[in-house]
């Protein structure tokens, strides 16, 4: 893509904890930066990625819109690959590792099956187009000043998840592909971690400073309890054999009501708090 066309896509996506609007609405994006394999320069490169599930890589696919020449940021990993991820909410330093063979094949195999259009690039560029795993290391660091702006982008981020994996499922035909199965997966042990976090963490802390919130404190905690149950619930249709879309469907729809009842409670509730508004 031109530099100037990026660069919107770059300004747009910081500005708005990864929304970009039209024409990537519903893509999952993050902000790649690398250094100039020859100048040693920093460059930063919106890209489509996908999840991975449990081990927390993400991989990231160098078709250049199917140019037969490689893009700029794969030569630049090539040489140094210690990396900088953005995805909206977080930024995080992550090593690329460029895949090959078999595992490679199979990565590209799960992007062609989420997304026909890359099988359209393969057969343009006329070279193997590369897959890169980007594997996260050390903390992320979170752009956000203030706790409650940072707990409101987290629950955007799994909102908008929530609407794509919807729109994927509600999509996805007869039967469900693996990378769908990944993208649900992903997104079930996000939830779960996100709320074991805030059991083991926010929510102690704000016990002790704030008693008066004791009540919306046990309500949230009892909903982390149903949605760990949904979740649950979810992921065993996800993992079985020959589950049907419609009735997966029918889940990821009860998930997305009750968690959004859930996220605005606590927005209700903590934000003002976590942003210091109420003493």
């Amino acid at each position: 893509m031109p530099n100037d066309f990026n660069q919107q896509i770059i300004d747009r996506f910081r500005a708005n904890q990864g929304q970009v609007g039209p024409p990537f609405d519903g893509a999952r994006l993050l902000l790649l930066t690398t250094t100039g394999a020859r100048t040693g320069a920093r460059h930063t490169t919106p890209l489509g990625y996908l999840p991975d599930g449990g081990s927390g890589r993400l991989f990231v696919v160098a078709s250049a819109g199917g140019s037969p020449a490689n893009p700029a940021w794969y030569h630049n990993v090539r040489a140094n690959p210690r990396v900088t991820i953005e995805d909206g909410v977080f930024t995080r330093e992550a090593d690329a590792r460029i895949l090959q063979g078999t595992e490679r094949d199979e990565i590209f195999a799960r992007a062609v099956e989420s997304d026909p259009g890359w099988a359209e690039y393969q057969a343009k560029a006329g070279r193997t187009i590369p897959v890169v795993a980007l594997t996260p290391v050390g903390p992320p660091v979170s752009s956000v000043t203030r706790g409650g702006d940072g707990l409101k982008a987290i629950h955007d981020a799994f909102r908008r998840e929530l609407a794509l994996v919807r729109k994927e499922v509600a999509e996805s035909g007869p039967g469900l592909g693996s990378q769908l199965r990944i993208n649900c997966l992903a997104l079930c042990q996000g939830l779960e971690h996100h709320h074991l976090m805030e059991d083991g963490h926010m929510f102690p802390h704000l016990d002790g400073q704030h008693p008066a919130l004791a009540p919306a404190l046990a309500r949230l905690r009892r909903e982390h309890e149903e949605i760990k149950a949904l979740l649950e619930e979810l992921q065993k249709l996800v993992s079985g054999e020959g589950t049907d879309p419609a009735t997966l469907l029918g889940e990821v729809e009860r998930l997305i009501a009750e968690l959004d009842a859930h996220l605005s409670y606590e927005e209700e509730h903590l934000i003002p708090i976590l942003n210091g508004i109420m003493p």
